[in-house]
């Protein structure tokens, strides 16, 4: 038996889970036959695969640094309309990055380098991961408030004072849709209303657009909100994901995406992209992208894609209605009405952490700490154990 040899890395300290991935690790572990979540692999998207299976031209060589050509072009249609100007005139650069997670990682880094504002103002609260990503970018994030606990709904006035107060051409991070944790977001005439402030103190939107489709059902009415900020001329960064849209999570398939002045501007920013990228991840996977741009360039597909991408955003939208009705049925203590006030894959519950510690325990329910829990793992079976465990939580622990 080998001798143990003192390691130069043994005072490294155990560092905690990820508060939303260890949920996952957590669920993993737990033995318990009450819990349930299984993920679904759309019929189209195993269609794509199957084709790309069969075809003997396709080869495993590297892709170039910015990835796909045919899905960086079909992305940036996707979340900017086929008729958009900023398209049509060449001032848009799109490169393919591992998700949104490395989309907004590359346009970070991008402007942290060229960019002369290194503050971006992220909404409070918003995605776990988005302060981390930001500052290991060299940015420097700050907050802007935009959920208010006590309506369980926007803080808009507390958004506009914040971002009103934000120094001149500051990077603000915006939900394109479907607000990660909340499921709260502004309406048509308020996003009018941010557009126009941003514009008037040249602040920058950074989009990070996660669920395109998956929020209304809708993938022109989900990206309207991007395409009001295009349509008046202006810069933006956009970074997209087609992990919940196409359920292709493991496949890190993303694109980032930069509304430039000129043409003449979007060639030499891709220039620089390049050299973000390089030294970072070389060049991006091939399989994800393939199955993006197989599916998005034939009409036949495409129409399947949105049919059961709706069928997706429908059922979410009836659980959410299913849950606010078995909440007010039981008689369940407060104003469960942002269930259903509420868009996305994602419900911020309002409980608190030690009320979904409880429902862990003893029902088996996973949830993160600040009570955001994830539509998507709703059906008939399982909704009624989840408003149990929601009102004797509520009961129990007030």
């Amino acid at each position: 038996m080998a001798s143990q040899v003192a390691s130069v890395f043994a005072g490294i300290a155990q560092a905690p889970e990820d508060p939303i991935l260890g949920v996952t690790v957590a669920f993993n572990k737990d033995p318990s036959p009450v819990k349930e979540g299984k993920p679904l692999v759309l019929n189209v998207v195993r269609c794509a695969e199957q084709m790309l299976i069969n075809d003997p031209s396709r080869y495993k060589e590297y892709l170039p640094i910015t990835g796909l050509a045919e899905f960086n072009k079909l992305s940036a249609k996707l979340i900017f309309g086929a008729d958009s100007p900023a398209i049509q005139e060449n001032r848009v650069v799109t490169v393919q990055c591992l998700s949104g997670t490395g989309s907004l990682r590359v346009g970070g880094e991008f402007l942290a380098k060229h960019y002369h504002e290194h503050t971006i103002y992220i909404p409070t609260p918003t995605w776990g991961n988005h302060p981390k990503i930001f500052t290991l970018a060299g940015l420097t994030a700050r907050t802007y408030r935009y959920y208010d606990p006590a309506t369980r709904g926007l803080d808009f006035n507390g958004l506009v004072e914040d971002l009103s107060s934000a120094p001149l051409g500051s990077i603000v991070l915006l939900h394109a849709c479907a607000h990660n944790p909340t499921g709260v977001d502004p309406t048509v005439d308020q996003w009018e209303k941010i557009r126009q402030l941003m514009r008037s103190k040249s602040l920058l939107p950074f989009f990070d657009s996660a669920y395109q489709g998956f929020a209304s059902g809708s993938l022109d009415k989900d990206a309207q909100p991007v395409r009001m900020f295009v349509a008046d001329g202006g810069e933006l960064l956009m970074a997209q994901s087609y992990a919940k849209n196409m359920g292709l999570y493991g496949e890190r398939v993303g694109a980032l995406s930069i509304v430039c002045g000129s043409a003449d501007v979007a060639v030499r920013v891709e220039s620089q992209l390049k050299l973000v990228i390089r030294p970072m991840y070389s060049s991006p996977p091939l399989h994800g992208p393939s199955v993006v741009a197989t599916i998005l360039r034939d009409s036949e597909m495409f129409n399947e894609w949105t049919v059961e991408l709706k069928a997706m955003a429908d059922r979410i939208i009836s659980m959410r209605q299913q849950l606010f009705d078995a909440l007010k049925s039981r008689g369940t203590p407060g104003d469960w009405s942002h269930i259903i006030k509420q868009i996305g894959m994602f419900t911020f519950t309002g409980l608190n952490s030690e009320q979904v510690a409880f429902m862990r325990q003893e029902y088996h329910i996973y949830m993160t700490s600040d009570g955001r829990i994830s539509m998507a793992g709703l059906n008939m079976k399982n909704l009624p154990h989840l408003a149990d465990a929601i009102h004797a939580a509520v009961t129990k622990l007030k």
